[in-house]
């Protein structure tokens, strides 16, 4: 008996050791994935170009055609084991001469206002519409009013963001309904037009567009739709408590044409060991057309690039294949996410992992992961090798929307989570450039990024082996 204590022991030891060893090797591994990012990153250089050479790479546009053009080039200067276009057929939507707006508190007086119209909604009549403003919190409240109260109105959704929601995604959760339904729904009650409430924290003169749905609403009964500042939301809000008969003017010319073809970009590093398990990295190549697009998804996608990049530099051959994709059209439409999805389906690839960057460039906090409670177990087991670099948030639920569709079987997926603060400050509004990004942020998430992607590597989400199992046993 006691000498099966004796070799329980020794081999539990050397279990033990075995682990330690690896997490000293992690950290150096970790260490160096660190280092090369910050002192020899690629991906602000990446981001420069598509921001200030390319600029605004709205879905189905020429911008959008250059920045497919030029990530390919610059995947192939890696040495990647393959580098290809996968087509897909995408909207194109068209903003137009700049919007313009005012609101009329008594003939010929008159105060601009900063509008933007919602990716995908029709232009107004070529002279305008100028109509009454009926204010409301949200979809729920136009049942309240009815069509005897909105027909032949401007309805205007001023439901803020939370300010109180530490997750500001939760504080834009919250509202964007509006933005995305409010036409629809107010067409319903015979509304000739709506203006939304930028989906923003700040108080400033930046209107934020991003998407929105006609539904199953008749092309005929469609009716234009247009994002307002915050500042602008505030000062409407507040005459209409004194002047509820004022009147709102808006004047756009957006126009939706034929789907055409784009692609998403896609390398590959061939896994050494289990070529046929795949790892996705991967954000959003198109972006809305205010701004460059360098948070939403700029840095999404020069950080997944230089997730391999790092790989190659530190000579890490990955045992699982390792793709970067670029996706196309999340903004409008999320075809390239399902049409990738789809193209995995139908030739029976397995992939067991996918992490997506599509919340902004700044400072990284964590991940949240889409996995079951075991492969989550395995997620915590890493968290302390990240502690040195401020990376604490680890978290069940959500990942990314490109990624989203991969969902099932035993796929775990995930989201880099930058802290968030921020970014609403500058979402889907002209604001969002380049020079609000900062350099070492930037690169830390891409350092991050490629981390976590090293771990699930090289340990995979299985539990402990069968064979340490029995020993155990």
């Amino acid at each position: 008996m006691k000498s099966f204590y004796f070799t329980f022991i020794l081999i539990f030891s050397g279990i033990m050791a075995f682990g330690q060893n690896n997490s000293t090797s992690d950290s150096l591994n970790i260490r160096k994935i660190y280092d090369m990012s910050l002192l020899n990153g690629k991906s602000y250089e990446w981001l420069d170009h598509l921001s200030n050479e390319i600029g605004g790479r709205l879905s189905g546009s020429f911008s959008a055609q250059q920045a497919v053009e030029y990530t390919k080039v610059e995947l192939e200067k890696l040495g990647l084991d393959k580098v290809w276009l996968q087509p897909v057929m995408v909207p194109k939507w068209t903003r137009g001469e700049r919007e313009f707006a005012y609101v009329q508190t008594a003939p010929g007086v008159t105060r601009n206002v900063n509008i933007t119209a919602l990716g995908g909604s029709i232009a107004t009549p070529a002279g305008g519409t100028k109509a009454k403003v009926i204010e409301v919190q949200g979809l729920e409240q136009l049942k309240e009013y009815g069509r005897e109260q909105i027909e032949g109105k401007i309805v205007f959704y001023n439901r803020p963001m939370r300010a109180d929601h530490i997750q500001t995604f939760e504080a834009y959760g919250g509202c964007v309904d509006q933005r995305y339904s409010g036409a629809e729904e107010a067409a319903k009650y015979g509304a000739v037009g709506v203006i939304v409430r930028s989906m923003n924290l700040r108080m400033d003169d930046f209107p934020h567009t991003g998407a929105m749905s006609y539904g199953d609403t008749p092309k005929d009964k469609r009716i234009p739709a247009a994002a307002i500042s915050t500042n602008d939301a505030q000062y409407l809000s507040g005459i209409l408590k004194v002047q509820k008969d004022l009147e709102l003017y808006f004047k756009m010319s957006c126009e939706l044409h034929e789907d055409v073809e784009s692609y998403n970009v896609i390398g590959e590093i061939t896994g050494s060991e289990q070529p046929k398990e795949i790892m996705v990295v991967g954000g959003h190549l198109d972006s809305w057309d205010l701004g460059d697009g360098a948070h939403d998804d700029g840095a999404g996608v020069v950080q997944s690039m230089e997730v391999l990049r790092l790989f190659k530099e530190i000579g890490y051959k990955p045992k699982k294949t390792l793709r970067v994709v670029l996706f196309m059209n999340e903004e409008n439409g999320l075809r390239g996410g399902n049409k990738y999805a789809e193209v995995a389906k139908s030739k029976n690839e397995n992939h067991v992992f996918a992490l997506e960057s599509d919340a902004g460039g700044f400072t990284p906090r964590g991940f949240s992961f889409m996995a079951t409670d075991a492969q989550f177990d395995k997620v915590l087991a890493w968290k302390n090798l990240f502690k040195p670099y401020l990376v604490h948030y680890f978290e069940q639920g959500g990942s990314g929307a490109d990624i989203g569709p991969l969902e099932g079987g035993n796929t775990v997926l995930a989201g880099l989570r930058p802290d968030s603060q921020r970014y609403f400050d500058y979402h889907h509004a002209a604001n969002d450039t380049f020079d609000k990004v900062n350099k070492r942020e930037l690169e830390l998430g891409a350092a991050t990024m490629a981390s976590l992607v090293y771990l699930v590597d090289k340990y995979g989400f299985n539990n402990i082996s069968k064979e340490t199992t029995e020993i155990l046993d």
